[in-house]
């Protein structure tokens, strides 16, 4: 089978991606040189700029960060043409404050994925089946790797809660994940399967030949300068795959930067341009217009959510909309429990990260809410 990142290659030649208190809105009235001009990136630290030069409205820049800190956020970073033009840290946070991030991990672990892939390791139509052999003659034996990173895998889901709180309490995550039964066929129902996606950590310790903590830290977090990450085990030593990323706001920075930057980070490419796009710039299945490879997009179509399973069906029927109705088609986000969001927005330049405690009490802060930072406050292209 072609292998992905050939394939892309191929189709492309063919056919010819809160002011307040304890915070502060970061500026500086001399820009530094930069090699890649208007377009830098962060060396050590962020390049700050001035966010009125940056085109915000500093009044309402600081209003929406009022409200986030009134939904208890800890950090929020607006990063535009490469330079990190505000910042508000509270609750005792301050830029080296690594935290849980929940879901936002998904993300990193296709990401993972896709350097893989790149590194002709893996292909995405591989049959998950070529690295788990317990899935072999088994109704599991026709998902791939891409069903599990577009959650249509048709793997066993009851609802949201059950399947987090399965996974999430099982000491050995990843044989939990392989043992749990088809209830499907894949590409038939589109559901947010925690357990599923913690599968990836077996096909990339299997493929790579590393655990993925170690791969990760090696093919991603370091080259980006991404220092105060890393991911983490369970119990049994597995990578987890579905949540468990330790990070900052300015580290995700980094990380939305990269694909904000279509793969490249100064004068190498962790991660290929094609493989951005694939994950990014379109649906990765035709259930839900929402959801790429583990990034949530802005697309337009029917919207399955996290609570609730989408059959092929039910997607016929549903309305066609949003995930933020209000913001920019191209935008898209890495999401996270309590309201953890990585947002990338190519036609505005600008990468946004917003990072709290995660409560399942009260409600999460929403991209809609960080989104307003692009279509309110930036008055000025």
């Amino acid at each position: 089978m072609m292998h992905f990142s050939v394939r892309r290659r191929v189709a492309s030649a063919l056919a010819v991606v809160m002011l307040a208190a304890g915070a502060a809105v970061t500026s500086s009235s001399a820009v530094l040189a930069s090699p890649t001009g208007d377009r830098p990136y962060p060396g050590s630290e962020w390049e700050r700029g001035d966010p009125v030069a940056a085109g915000f409205d500093p009044t309402k820049l600081a209003q929406l960060a009022e409200e986030l800190k009134a939904d208890k956020s800890n950090c929020l970073v607006v990063i535009r043409h490469g330079r990190l033009v505000a910042e508000w840290n509270w609750n005792g946070a301050n830029s080296q404050s690594s935290q849980e991030v929940w879901s936002v991990t998904k993300s990193v672990s296709s990401t993972l994925v896709g350097i893989a892939d790149a590194e002709h390791k893996l292909d995405i139509d591989d049959k998950v089946s070529k690295y788990v052999p317990a899935w072999a003659g088994t109704p599991s034996d026709g998902v791939t790797i891409k069903d599990l990173l577009s959650n249509d895998s048709g793997r066993h889901w009851v609802s949201a809660l059950d399947d987090a709180g399965r996974v999430f309490g099982a000491q050995d995550r990843t044989a939990f994940a392989i043992s749990q039964t088809q209830d499907v066929r894949p590409g038939q129902v589109w559901a947010y399967n925690n357990t599923a996606i913690q599968v990836l950590d077996a096909v990339l310790r299997k493929a790579t030949g590393e655990k993925p903590i170690d791969y990760a830290r090696t093919k991603l977090l370091e080259p980006l300068g991404m220092k105060y990450s890393k991911m983490t085990v369970d119990q049994a030593g597995n990578t987890n795959t579905f949540m468990g990323l330790q990070s900052t706001c300015q580290d995700l920075a980094r990380f939305g930067y990269l694909f904000l930057r279509n793969g490249r980070w100064k004068d190498s490419r962790p991660v290929p341009g094609p493989w951005v796009a694939a994950a990014t710039k379109r649906p990765s299945q035709d259930i839900s217009a929402a959801y790429g490879y583990l990034w949530w997009l802005n697309r337009h179509g029917p919207v399955a959510t996290p609570s609730q399973a989408m059959t092929r069906e039910e997607s016929e029927q549903a309305p066609r909309t949003q995930l933020v109705p209000s913001a920019p088609e191209k935008m898209y986000w890495a999401l996270g429990l309590g309201g953890q969001i990585v947002q990338v927005d190519p036609g505005s330049d600008t990468v946004v990260v917003r990072l709290g405690p995660a409560s399942l009490t009260s409600p999460s802060v929403s991209p809609a809410k960080t989104a307003k930072i692009v279509t309110e406050a930036l008055v000025r292209p």
